[in-house]
């Protein structure tokens, strides 16, 4: 199976994951959202399939481009 990273858009903080560990995803799929500047971005799934690690919790910071979680095809 092929890994797929998720990565943030943008610098700010993890406010909420949405799906746990081992969530079945469709492309586009909110995983999670992140705060930046007051407003709530979501981080979506750039592909189907399975997620497999969320590499960060709620409530820490996240930088533009950094891998969030990984989704295996």
């Amino acid at each position: 199976m092929a890994r797929t990273e998720v990565v943030s858009e943008i610098t700010g903080k993890v406010w909420k994951i949405q799906m746990p560990e081992g969530s079945q995803v469709a492309v586009d799929d909110s995983i999670m959202i992140v705060e930046s500047m007051k407003m709530e971005i979501p981080v979506a799934s750039p592909a189907a399939g399975r997620l497999t690690d969320i590499r960060v919790k709620e409530g820490d910071a996240v930088e533009d481009g950094q891998v969030v979680a990984v989704i295996e095809t």
